[in-house]
């Protein structure tokens, strides 16, 4: 009997020990993996930001500052990988989804900030269709690279195939216990990192981690902060937050304009805005010379500029300004209107003239779904969208609908209305990339110390630039025989994407302009031609350089209509600023107010009419009665 209970006793111990063994062989491997985890994930989040950086010396400094968030990160993506793993029952096996994922986004956003100069967003994948819709024209530019890219992007797919299902079959499966131990581990901490990433709330955990937003100058937060850490960072984007003091009492102590109600003439004048893609003067390139003048018509008429928010593209943006009379400026860094923020009406010059019995129609010769503008008219008060969706057949030249053809779609709309009208358009021939050879029928010279390829880009742009301003002078030409006074205002969304152009004639260091520079820089690089006319009192003079959001303003003026919001508030900021950027305000004596939004102090001006936006766009619309009275179904004294 004493000799079992002895060898009962042997084998517990035995088995306690070899339960201790295991235990820490368990533990002992957990800990190799979790370090291999970590050097996986330096070196995985060294190479994106290798990619997105492109400089070895500046992704070394990422790691080696203290103040920059380098190692933090390295972390994150641990616990992402090890959270993966535990989900998918094998260890390392989620860096086959991570590292593809990370090192896609990392070239996506580099090749963004090369040709657009911003960084990448997640709200960018909100407009993902217009880049695949756009594709063709990418792949005219550059017929190799497409090839290569392609061929590329199928030779990767295969070997993470191979990949996938080699180390599904290789690697042992991790048991339930490895598994909830690594769900306990990395879950409650991926909580925590998530939970102080809303960049509009204080975290005293996120400031010690030496993660600091930059909301404002987003460049900088990408450059402190890596790419990784500032995408998640703008995640939050979509929630607008009230400007300080914003209240029912703080809108009710807004100054209110002399009228109180529109005034229109008593014969109605027709208006018709054409947003010409990319418009610009070419011959602003140093070293260039181009013949003919591409845009004769355009100069003689020249009001003045249109100081535009963007470069190179986000046409949108600059159009959300033209139509409402608000302004980017007070909205999310990298945020875009018609995307995220227009989901009910909102005013805007279609909602105004439509309650003055205008008919009003919006052209756009692509899809409606483009910029998201089919909901977007609507809610602007548009009673027609003509898109490539219901335009008649439109001919083309080279690869997009010719402005010429779009010219006389206009002018055919404008005879078939009865009604006083509102045409707004927005072109699309000259949409960029400009590759050499783009049209066979040129009319254009260019000659330059340059390449010749940045020659032929140039000629391509040039001669769309061209057509933009032959359909200004068609336009004209028809207006001056109408018997009803017509208003027509035309100019461009922003500087062309020439990219390689404006380093080699020297207009540029970079590809794409900088968000922040003195004022005579910003001015040259964010300028486009601005013509409002009259057929009854020909050009309007001396507008100066303006931002889109001003455009209201002067067209209603031409017109010789008056608003409270338009040309009453519009009028009085107008008179202290002619630019109101998100890095910049421009007064009219070409004073420049670089970084006003960090003020302690805003001028009243730019606090009233950011309240003014808020309320209309986010907040309870006290502002409405008096300052958009259309909005309010009332009826509205006109004369």
């Amino acid at each position: 009997m004493s000799n079992r209970l002895t060898v009962a006793q042997g084998n517990t111990v035995c088995e306690s020990a070899r339960g201790r063994a295991k235990r820490r062989v368990q533990a002992l491997h957990l800990a190799r993996t979790l370090a291999l985890t970590v050097i996986i994930s330096a070196l995985l989040v060294f190479s994106v930001e290798l990619i997105v950086r492109g400089s070895l010396e500046q992704t070394l400094l990422f790691f080696q500052q203290p103040f920059r968030p380098g190692w933090t990160t390295v972390v994150i993506f641990a616990l992402v990988l090890v959270f993966l793993d535990a989900l998918l029952g094998r260890a390392h096996h989620a860096l086959l989804l991570v590292a593809p994922l990370a090192l896609l986004l990392a070239f996506i956003g580099h090749q963004k900030s090369l040709y657009l100069g911003d960084p990448l967003y997640p709200t960018d994948f909100l407009y993902a269709r217009q880049i695949v819709e756009l594709t063709p024209l990418l792949v005219r530019q550059r017929p190799m690279s497409a090839v290569f890219m392609a061929v590329g992007a199928i030779a990767a797919i295969a070997m993470l195939v191979y990949a996938w299902k080699f180390w599904r079959r290789r690697i042992p499966a991790l048991s339930w216990r490895a598994r909830i131990t690594r769900l306990g581990l990395a879950l409650p901490a991926l909580v925590f990192f998530g939970s102080i990433m809303d960049y509009a709330t204080f975290s005293w955990a996120r400031d010690r981690l030496q993660i600091i937003p930059i909301m404002w100058d987003q460049k900088e937060n990408y450059n402190s902060n890596g790419f990784a850490i500032a995408f998640a960072l703008n995640v939050p984007m979509a929630k607008v937050l009230a400007p300080a003091g914003y209240s029912d009492k703080a809108i009710a102590a807004i100054t209110r304009p002399e009228a109180d109600a529109p005034v229109l003439p008593a014969e109605k004048p027709d208006i018709i805005i054409v947003m010409n893609e990319s418009f610009w003067d070419p011959t602003r390139l140093p070293g260039i010379e181009i013949t003919p003048d591409p845009i004769a018509n355009v100069r003689s008429l020249e009001s003045g500029h249109i100081f535009s928010p963007e470069f190179g593209g986000m046409t949108a943006n600059v159009e959300f300004e033209a139509l409402t009379g608000f302004s980017n400026a007070f909205l999310p860094y990298g945020s875009i209107p018609y995307q995220q923020y227009v989901r009910s009406p909102i005013p805007s010059l279609a909602t105004f003239l439509k309650s003055e019995g205008y008919a009003t129609k919006a052209i756009h010769p692509f899809g409606g779904w483009f910029w998201n503008r089919t909901p977007v008219y609507q809610a602007f008060g548009f009673d027609t969208f003509l898109s490539a969706d219901n335009l008649p057949p439109l001919t083309s030249r080279g690869p997009l609908v010719s402005d010429k053809a779009l010219t006389e779609e206009i002018i055919r709309q404008a005879d078939a209305t009865r009604d006083p009208f509102f045409i707004f358009t927005v072109t699309l021939q000259n949409h960029g990339p400009y590759e050499p050879n783009r049209y066979w029928d040129t009319s254009h010279t260019v000659s330059g110390n340059v390449s010749q390829t940045a020659r032929d880009s140039v000629l391509s742009y040039a001669e769309g630039a061209s057509d933009g301003d032959k359909g200004l002078a068609r336009l004209i030409e028809w207006a001056k025989n109408r018997e009803r006074p017509t208003v027509i205002a035309f100019f461009g969304d922003h500087l062309p994407p020439l990219g390689p152009v404006y380093i080699e004639t020297g207009f540029m260091k970079d590809q794409v302009a900088p968000r922040k520079a003195p004022l005579p820089e910003m001015s040259l690089q964010h300028e486009t031609p601005l013509v409002i006319w009259s057929n009854r009192t020909g050009p309007a003079e001396n507008i100066g350089s303006i931002s889109p959001a001003f455009l209201p303003l002067h067209v209603l003026k031409t017109a010789g209509i008056s608003h409270p919001y338009y040309t009453g508030f519009l009028g009085g900021v107008r008179e202290h600023f002619r630019v109101v950027d998100r890095n910049m305000l421009v007064t009219p004596n070409d004073e420049a107010l670089p970084d006003w939004s960090r003020a302690k102090e805003i001028d009243p001006e730019i606090r009233d009419y950011r309240l003014l936006q808020y309320d209309m766009m986010f907040g309870k619309r006290h502002a409405a009665p008096e300052f958009f009275p259309e909005t309010t179904g009332k009826p509205v004294p006109a004369t």
